[in-house]
């Protein structure tokens, strides 16, 4: 049974990576002034920018760099360490959907992006408010 995956057409349909780069640039200039999610991250940014950026690139249908360089990416597993509640979740989400609305190529792919996002963010849940 083939099912259809919205978020894994997304790299054909914006044809090149430079977006999603301009996504979690947007998305971390959210993140460094959110006095909730900043302690949540390393002090250099580098790291997660670039394995966020890999990440979406592969997840919505691009080269599986992501994979080939960090192996299954285990989501939940890799964000057990870090306290996870709904406000965390609501935070993350307000960064990306500032930065989504910030970078046009992803304008015809936000309600899929979003809904995506709310579902993932959602399922790394691990702590009770």
């Amino acid at each position: 049974m083939n099912t259809y995956d919205p978020v894994a057409s997304i790299y054909k349909s914006v044809g090149m990576e430079e977006p999603f780069y301009k996504l979690v640039e947007q998305f971390y200039a959210g993140i460094e002034k959110d006095e909730l999610l900043r302690p949540l991250y390393p002090k250099d940014l580098a790291e997660p920018k670039r394995n966020l950026a890999l990440f979406l690139i592969q997840r919505t249908g691009g080269p599986g760099t992501y994979s080939q360089e960090r192996g299954h990416p285990r989501m939940r597993a890799r964000h057990m360490p870090f306290p996870i509640g709904v406000k965390e979740k609501d935070a993350w989400m307000r960064n990306m959907t500032a930065a989504l609305n910030a970078v046009p190529e992803f304008a015809a792919h936000k309600d899929v992006l979003v809904e995506f996002f709310e579902n993932f963010a959602t399922f790394l849940i691990n702590k009770p408010d």
